[in-house]
């Protein structure tokens, strides 16, 4: 590329600096008896982490960055030292240390810990203090706090050489026991560790909502109560979607393309022991994991799989095919409910995504009935009613046919399943009090008190994050519940 002196700067690479490390081992040894002192803290500036010495009285410290490094070194009844070493790229610096006995008497240790100790129930993010002993403003202490997982022998240091007698240790894991130790130091550089405490924290909550959440271009699973902070129960670098919990509230199912299509798990209230289901993926045309739906029993699901309905246990087994779309369609979006003799609602479509239609089978796949025709515009998301009367479902009413799937004015609409009546308009609201112009209403379903809806709307641009939000059944009083997420489910 060649270009005019004018514009020089503006071509020229914006260079990163690349970054260095090496390592940094060393021993510490007594100054009276030369040998090696084990169980030594040895604390960086730069900070890196913690390390204590082994029994050899060595420690090793990998990834140092490069420059002047300062290496802390302390022990109870022996006098700090801090020493300073040069760490070159790719290179192990090696240094000696000698700890003396310090002449200065050592401080108490703390005591009278906040929480207190073994106490339970605790929040995921607390705050930790504690109280000097016999101690004076002269004294000028300072402490290190440490924070252990149990079944985890890696330390968080929450505190290094500070002032503080409290500190807030934040994103702990629900039902989990936690221990803490608060080591003193006086200006003379001698320390004393306080006994360990121990706390455990609450048990993970029974949340009531799930959803998608896409973040920095990574889509997890969340869950929620009320007006409290969504919990993330995902955290792969695949994607993670369509979470519904089960009608028993035993398990949460979500797809995940982790294995290259999406397909089916179950998981724990909190995320853990999560469990493929599917080895034929829940995947086909515009249907990327959204096709599936549990049993109203939590026994079986049912998913879509191009043009096939697919019933599956709860545990993988046993899977059979139940229907196979008309011709030239593929399924996509189904419900199922055990009312009025049990029923299925599936949507299919053909060579476009605006080509859509709504059917209701048989739970046992038999009997196909056509519920919404192929309208202009996009039809989706099919949804029974608690009593199994009345499926709810999205359709863009400016007949807007895109082939990317764009929806222009997409409103939620009831229908009777018996066919009889006609759509109810549920966005349109009355008195102003329906959607806002330039959004649209998505993948509604009903609440499980049956009298209010809960689901999406998005701006028509998609530029701005998804909401939830819910309304009442003739569209009224609509509440956002919250921003950044989709694909809700609320049980």
């Amino acid at each position: 590329m060649i270009c005019g002196l004018g514009g020089l700067i503006s071509c020229q690479e914006n260079l990163v600096e690349p970054a260095y490390y090496g390592t940094v081992t060393g021993t510490v040894r007594d100054g009276r008896t030369n040998l090696p002192l084990a169980n030594t803290s040895v604390t960086t500036n730069p900070a890196t982490s913690s390390y204590l010495t082994d029994a050899a009285g060595k420690f090793r410290i990998e990834n140092a960055p490069a420059g002047r490094f300062a290496v802390t070194v302390s022990k109870v009844d022996y006098q700090q030292v801090v020493t300073n070493v040069t760490v070159n790229d790719g290179q192990t610096a090696d240094v000696s240390i000698v700890l003396t006995k310090s002449s200065t008497a050592a401080p108490t240790a703390p005591n009278r810990p906040t929480p207190a100790n073994q106490a339970t129930a605790q929040p995921t993010t607390v705050l930790l203090s504690w109280r000097p002993v016999g101690a004076t403003a002269s004294d000028s202490l300072r402490y290190d706090v440490a924070l252990f997982e149990s079944n985890n022998l890696n330390q968080r240091m929450l505190l290094t050489n500070s002032k503080d007698t409290a500190v807030t240790a934040t994103s702990l894991r629900y039902s989990t026991t936690y221990y803490w130790q608060v080591t003193v130091r006086n200006t003379a550089g001698v320390t004393a560790r306080g006994p360990i405490w121990s706390f455990q924290t609450v048990a993970f909550p029974t949340n009531r909502y799930l959803f998608a959440r896409t973040v920095v271009g990574n889509t997890d699973i969340y869950s929620a109560d009320g007006t409290a902070t969504p919990v993330q129960l995902t955290f792969g670098s695949t994607v993670e979607t369509a979470p519904q919990l089960s009608p028993t509230r035993d398990l949460i199912a979500y797809t995940s393309n982790a294995t290259g299509l999406y397909q089916l798990y179950t998981m724990n209230h909190d995320g853990s022991n999560p469990r493929q289901i599917t080895t034929l993926d829940v995947d086909g045309y515009n249907n990327r994991g959204v096709g599936y739906r549990w049993s109203p029993d939590g026994a079986y699901f049912i998913y879509a799989h191009n043009d096939k309905l697919y019933r599956i246990n709860r545990d993988g087994t046993g899977r059979m095919e139940l229907a196979t779309a008309p011709a030239g369609r593929n399924f996509r979006e189904c419900d199922w409910t055990a009312e009025d003799g049990g029923h299925l609602v599936v949507q299919t479509v053909g060579a476009d995504i605006f080509d859509s239609e709504l059917y209701i089978y048989n739970t046992d796949g038999t009997n196909p009935r056509l519920l919404v025709s192929n309208l202009p515009g996009r039809v989706d998301s099919p949804s029974f009613s608690i009593d199994g009367l009345t499926v709810v479902y999205t359709r863009d009413v400016t007949g807007f046919n895109s082939a990317a799937g764009r929806q222009q004015d997409a409103r939620i609409f009831s229908r009777r399943t018996d066919g009889t009546g006609t759509p109810v308009d549920l966005s349109s609201g009355t008195n102003n009090s329906g959607k806002t112009l330039g959004t649209n209403d998505l993948t509604p379903h009903f609440a499980p008190d049956g009298f209010h809806l809960i689901f999406v709307n998005r701006t028509t641009d998609e530029v701005a994050p998804p909401e939830v939000w819910t309304a009442d059944l003739d569209g009224r009083n609509r509440t956002r519940l919250f921003t950044n997420a989709f694909l809700p489910d609320y049980k």
